[in-house]
This record gives C-alpha cells, sequence and structure tokens, in this order.
C-alpha cells in the first residue's frame, strides 16, 4: 500500500457508499482515510484495520477542520434522496450544505482535488434532489479546486433482489448503442462498477474527466489502468447479512450517506 505516497479522504465512512468506494481503493493499493459520523465507528467492521479514520461531522465545519491536510483528494459521497422537512432536513441541507463544508475544508487544508458524488436527472428522482446537487456542482467549481463530477444514477447490490423495471433496465442501459444515449447515463448500475470507476478517477486523474456519468465509468474500467494491487474489494467491505441494504428497494427514494445531527445548525 506504499504505491501512493499521499492518501485518498473519503466521507462516509460506515455507509453502504462510502465502504465501496474505500474498499476499491485499497484493492488498488491506495492509503485510504475515511470520515466517520460520531456515533457510528463500529459499522466500519475490517475497514477500521486497513484504513485511517476519524469522526467528523460534515455539518459542522469546525469539525471538519484539519481533517483533510496531507491527502491528494477529497472523494465526498454524503447526501440523501429523501428529506424530511419537518425535522428541518431539506433537500439543499442534506446535500448542497454538507458538499460546501466539505469543498471549504479541501481549500482551507490545501487539497486541490475533490469528488463529488451527485446525481442524474431521471424522471424517478425527485426534482428537489437534482437542484440541490447542482448546487453543490456550482458551488465547488466556483472554489477554484479540482473537481470531477461524478453524476451517479442510482445504485443498487449485485445478488439483491429489486424491481423488474430497474433490472431490465439495467440491463439494456449497459448495451451499445442504448448505452450511448441517455439511456446510459439514467440506467442504475452496480454499486461495485461505481467504486471502482470512482477508485480510478481519483488516483488516475484525467483533466479532461469534469462531468462524468456511469457510462463514462464502465468504459473507463473496460478501457483504463489494470487493478494494482491483488486484494479484492470483498477483503475490506463489511459483511452486514443482519441489515439490510440501503439500496434493497430502488423503487423507493433511500437515503445514503448519513444524515445531520439533530442539533440546529
Amino acid at each position: 500500500m506504499a504505491r501512493y505516497s499521499r492518501g485518498i479522504l473519503v466521507t462516509g465512512g460506515g455507509t453502504f457508499l462510502g465502504d465501496n468506494i474505500a474498499a476499491a481503493l485499497l484493492a488498488e493499493g491506495a492509503k485510504v482515510s475515511l470520515l466517520v459520523r460520531p456515533g457510528a465507528e463500529d459499522k466500519l467492521g475490517p475497514l477500521a484495520q486497513h484504513t485511517r479514520w476519524s469522526t467528523a461531522d460534515v455539518w459542522s465545519p469546525a469539525s471538519l477542520r484539519g481533517k483533510a491536510r496531507l491527502h491528494s483528494a477529497v472523494i465526498h459521497t454524503v447526501g440523501s434522496l429523501t428529506a424530511d422537512p419537518a425535522q428541518g432536513l431539506s433537500y439543499r441541507r442534506l446535500n448542497f450544505e454538507s458538499a460546501r463544508n466539505v469543498a471549504n475544508m479541501c481549500v482551507s487544508d490545501g487539497v486541490e482535488r475533490i469528488i463529488l458524488l451527485s446525481g442524474v436527472s431521471a424522471p424517478w428522482i425527485h426534482r428537489a434532489y437534482i437542484r440541490s446537487k447542482r448546487e453543490a456542482e456550482e458551488y465547488i467549481r466556483r472554489t477554484g479546486l479540482r473537481a470531477t463530477i461524478v453524476r451517479a444514477p442510482l445504485l443498487y447490490a449485485p445478488g439483491r433482489s429489486r424491481p423488474l423495471f430497474y433490472r431490465t433496465l439495467s440491463l439494456i442501459g449497459a448495451l451499445p448503442p442504448l448505452s450511448w444515449i441517455y439511456l446510459g447515463k439514467i440506467a442504475p448500475v452496480a454499486v461495485d462498477t461505481l467504486a471502482r470507476g470512482v477508485a480510478k478517477l481519483a488516483l488516475f486523474p484525467d483533466e479532461d474527466w469534469r462531468i462524468v456519468y456511469a457510462r463514462d465509468l464502465r468504459t473507463r474500467l473496460r478501457h483504463g489502468m489494470p487493478r494494482q494491487a491483488s486484494a479484492s474489494m470483498e477483503t475490506y467491505i463489511p459483511q452486514r447479512a443482519d441489515e439490510e441494504s440501503p439500496y434493497d428497494a430502488l423503487d423507493e427514494d433511500l437515503p445514503f450517506g448519513w444524515s445531520p445531527s439533530d442539533e440546529p445548525p
């Protein structure tokens, strides 16, 4: 794991998406640091032994201070497809404010590169969610950071049951020529495919890739750099047989990342 002299920091440690991306980075031989929501440390499983991790609240700028120092890039995975305005959890707070705070952390800690896990606009995705993600994208552009925006579709865990509509959409959306058009952007993709693609974007940056879609990640995996390490992602991903995956039911808008604490902003 000494191949990369500076590590990659991933927000959302202890979550389905954050853990998969961390495992993909480790499988490539990278040094990985995780930001974990306070109280979620036990969810790291094997990743706790293979990564450097620390607790922080991405909705609290003070708790982020200094967390990104000596890292070559930050991958921001925190957000939510659902909102609860009655609890103060608007789409803007969940998706924009967290990204804004992490981007500011990068600026203050001297990290030039950030990868934002954003979302692709599709008929089944709430428009307010997309607006909050686009606002986050624009804010990051204004910071001057070297940013890669990954406009991800819905994700699924391979081997788990999901509605026939989404299974069919994933199948035809990955086949040429349909994969070359809009369908290739919005069709649900396996989380391990997205994770491996994001890992390669972080480790082998390409300045021409500013906005990336699922079809771009698939192309990069087919024709990009070979895997550097022999370990597999499964070595590091916590096995949570007693937990229900947040991507089991893709016909629902389910959250990823973590939600803000109950303390007022």
